[in-house]
């Protein structure tokens, strides 16, 4: 056997589940390809570990006995799904049968755990599985003869990786397949090289999505050097293990169900997606359960994960977990766990979740009345507890006087997109002179939630009955104090850390410091662009830096260069989709931008451009003398608001604290900041743009009133290596696309034919226009890889450096050069076709659909 090829890599992982993992290698001719199960496993399983049912049933069906159960199976497989069979079995004609034994949280009872030795794990290579083709998958993996994960490898040695089985999943795997079908069969679908694995639970052709499932290395994406062996050697000697495969399938996969309603017809239906846990996901609730498990109650857990890690799932399993976590002794660890939150949507999550583990209601108990509803949930010692955060005090006083009894308190430190008012106790009516006196008043420094469950904490002092486990995603210094763990240079570190830097490599948010600018660097660029014939050679209807200085009170300067900006590039964004926020520095601020927008917007005719303000309270004005609320100004409740803002009729949010924090609105794209803003309050703001969205690639913040450095400094602590782009040299763009040119590596006519085809297609690209997309593309990477390799990575540098520096100015001033806008949309897609010489060099190839909706933006612009 060759030592490089893909079926080494294929037998290194099978002998280790075999050898290691608890599994049994069967033969690819015993999985049934009408059924697409082993139907000897479900058999040998059932007489094995279920004698007494199995004559039960026999007596009834005789000598058919085999085949009609399978049928029954089958039809209940198609019905409910393999993860709910396996949950909870099948009856067939009364006699209920067990598909799986999952380990109990105790061992009090042996003949479960005795059960629990007997489920049979299989692995199968080569799996045919089509009644059309002969088209076969590398590895399946089964529980009692069922499929419940489906495994493309690829090895690097062999020219292919990870990507290339995506994109077998994805072009060869027909999801109508019933091994394939979401649910019916296989669970989750892995694309595992000996680097990096991303898995799926549904396949969907060219729309499958498909997650990162790594360890993360340095704080980033990927996975760390194995000095034993691959990379992804964990996939198969940790996740797959007998004992940890079962936990996965038994206590972490569930199907969330939601309902959405169609915001055109009004009509509701049911949205399903089968959620398998990220990597980090099944780590910190192991971990955190097996630290409490050794140590007791009466410890503290800082978890820091970022935006995008999925923290309601996390939450939803730590709380499941705790609630019946056993110790060494079979004794409980905690006889309550109590969840605080703010979110509305993590209750009936929990519900959903804990009720496909259990079949059992009232597991969760919500706590909405009043505090007596609470003492009585907590001295009765229900499983879990799930209230809100003003309930906090109340709850570490109450559970102090029941030393007896032991509690997990989970908080879920989401900050509240009101901007916590109760917390903060801000003057209802802000009245002042003028815009100085507003901006002091409102930025006094008032207690926010976290501070508010720190002073709590820290005051009453440990307790040995109550541990805390902290899930925030932007802990502040003396959060990180109070709640975590002093590492080997006397510091403190959270317990557990899924980092900014990673949650952006990994593409579940968006780095909110790409282009970022601040007015100086802002005008000097835009400046230099207008008056460069050669870059604007079509004049803008309206300049947009026409400020050297801007006044700190001149509002309608401002405003002039937001709205120009917004309409200019903004609006173009996320195939016209895209809105801005504006976060000014007091109430008194925000109502006065509010009538400054609405009078430039009347003035110059952009009616379209339509505007909603949001503060807490009243501000008095001299038109307003008794003071003016959110509400008169927009017509809106307090609480209507985030829904109004998602509607296509509304553009430009301006706020004063608030939104600020917890405020997720995937359109927003652009953030115009006008206030002071440091530490943790800069980063909590910024992000509100981090969240991602079909074709919104990027984000833009121009500020007015920090400097670089402030920012880059806010960052630090939760990005690891953040950086911010020093100021670009529009000319610079001239210069290196002539040395570019002279590589002679694409031609001209190639990029036209490419534009061509790009932006003028009526439809969405069909496979036919795709096809001529490569034909333009290819030949250019046929040249790139005749060149020596120092030439090679000359171009390949300077190609991305040449359409990172388009992009960013391309935020500041919409360019006028056709020529150049070719050329940039034609090098993005070279960059992803060129070859990549060594594994750290992963380029990002940008999702479809967010190229489709960057050339819809394109030509409407």
């Amino acid at each position: 056997m060759k030592i490089t090829t893909e079926k080494t890599f294929e037998t290194a992982i099978v002998q280790s589940l075999v050898e290691q993992g608890g599994y049994i290698e069967t033969g690819a001719a015993d999985f049934s390809r009408e059924l697409a199960l082993d139907q000897s496993q479900v058999i040998t399983f059932l007489q094995e570990t279920q004698p007494k049912q199995w004559e039960k049933l026999r007596a009834i069906h005789g000598a058919e006995i085999e085949k009609r159960l399978i049928q029954r199976l089958c039809k209940e497989l198609d019905l409910r799904g393999t993860l709910d069979v396996l949950r909870h079995g099948i009856v067939d004609y009364g006699v209920r049968f067990t598909l799986a034994y999952f380990k109990p949280e105790s061992g009090l009872n042996p003949e479960t755990i005795a059960l629990y030795a007997q489920n049979r794990l299989t692995v199968t290579r080569q799996v045919k599985y089509s009644l059309k083709n002969e088209n076969s998958v590398d590895l399946v993996l089964g529980i009692n003869g069922l499929p419940v994960a489906t495994i493309e490898l690829k090895n690097q040695f062999t020219g292919q990786d990870v990507k290339n089985a995506q994109r077998q999943y994805k072009e060869d795997r027909d999801p109508r397949e019933l091994l394939f079908q979401f649910k019916k069969r296989a669970l989750v679908h892995f694309a595992v090289d000996t680097d990096e694995v991303y898995m799926t639970t549904k396949l969907g052709g060219p729309k499958t999505r498909y997650l990162p499932f790594n360890l993360g290395f340095d704080k980033g994406a990927g996975n760390p050097p194995n000095p034993d062996g691959y990379k992804t050697a964990y996939l198969w000697e940790y996740v797959f293990a007998k004992d940890s495969w079962l936990d996965i399938i038994g206590r972490f996969l569930h199907l969330q169900v939601e309902e959405i309603e169609d915001k055109h017809s009004g009509r509701k239906y049911k949205k399903e997606t089968l959620i398998f846990p990220r990597y980090h996901q099944l780590d910190v609730v192991r971990k955190i359960s097996a630290h409490a498990k050794e140590h007791g109650s009466g410890r503290n857990y800082l978890i820091q994960h970022s935006a995008g890690s999925g923290k309601s799932n996390s939450i939803a399993w730590a709380a499941y977990r705790l609630s019946a976590l056993h110790d060494a002794g079979d004794a409980r660890v905690f006889d309550s766990v109590i969840v605080i939150t703010d979110r509305l949507v993590l209750d009936q999550q929990l519900q959903n979740t804990i009720y496909q583990f259990e079949h059992k209601q009232g597991v969760v108990q919500k706590i909405d009345k009043d505090s007596k509803q609470l003492a009585y949930a907590l001295g009765a010692g229900k499983n879990i507890i799930i209230t809100t955060l003003q309930k906090f005090p109340f709850i570490v006083e109450k559970v102090g006087e029941l030393p007896g009894r032991k509690y997990a308190v989970i908080i879920d430190e989401a900050h509240s997109s009101q901007g916590g008012e109760a917390a903060r106790k801000m003057k209802e009516v802000l009245a002042v002179k003028d815009l100085e006196e507003a901006a002091r008043e409102d930025d006094r420094e008032f207690e926010d939630e976290e501070d508010a469950i720190r002073k709590i904490i820290e005051t009453r002092g440990p307790q040995a009955n109550i541990s805390f486990f902290a899930f925030t995603a932007t802990p502040k210094p003396k959060t990180l104090e109070v709640f975590g763990d002093k590492g080997p240079d006397g510091k403190p570190y959270p317990f557990h850390l899924y980092s900014m830097r990673q949650a952006i490599e990994e593409d579940f948010i968006l780095d909110v410091l790409e282009h970022y600018t601040t007015y100086a660097t802002y005008f000097r660029v835009a400046k230099t662009i207008e008056d460069d014939p050669e870059l604007n050679k079509r004049k803008a209807a309206k300049a947009i830096a026409r400020f050297v200085s801007l006044h700190p009170h001149n509002l309608a300067q401002k405003t002039e260069v937001m709205i120009e900006h917004f309409r200019q590039v903004t609006a173009k964004k996320i195939g016209g989709k895209a809105k801005a926020m504006l976060v000014t520095s007091s109430r008194l601020h925000a109502k006065r931008y509010y009538f400054e927008f609405k009078k430039y917007i009347q003035e110059n005719g952009y009616n379209w451009i339509k505007i909603l303000v949001a503060y807490s309270g009243s501000v008095r004005d001299d038109d307003f003398p008794e003071g003016v609320s959110e509400p008169q100004l927009t017509g809106y409740g307090e609480k209507e608001l985030p829904e109004v803002f998602e509607t296509d009729e509304y553009k430009i949010l301006i706020v004063a604290e608030k939104y600020q924090t917890g405020f997720d609105q995937p359109l927003l794209h652009t953030m115009f900041v006008d206030k002071p803003l440091s530490g943790v309050k800069a980063v909590q703001t910024l992000s509100r743009l981090n969240r991602t969205h079909p074709g919104k690639e990027d984000t833009f913040v121009l500020d007015f009133v920090n400097d670089r450095e402030t920012i880059l400094q806010a960052f630090q602590p939760y990005y690891e290596s953040t950086t911010l782009e020093e100021t670009t040299d529009p000319n610079h763009l001239y210069d290196l696309k002539a040395r570019l040119d002279a590589a002679q590596v694409y031609w001209q006519e190639e990029i036209n034919l490419f534009a061509k085809v790009y932006f003028l297609s009526s439809n969405t690209l069909n496979p036919k226009e795709q096809a001529k997309l490569y034909a333009c593309v290819d030949p250019a990477v046929d040249r790139y890889s005749n060149l020596n390799d120092e030439a090679q990575d000359e171009f390949k540098k300077g190609l991305r450096t040449w359409t990172n520096i388009y992009s960013y100015l391309s935020q500041i001033l919409p360019f006028q050069d056709i020529e150049f806008e070719k050329f940039f949309t034609y090098g993005r897609y070279l960059l992803t076709k060129l070859p990549k010489k060594d594994l750290a060099e992963r380029l990002k190839l940008t999702d479809e659909v967010a190229l489709e909706y960057y050339r819809l933006q394109k030509k409407s612009g």
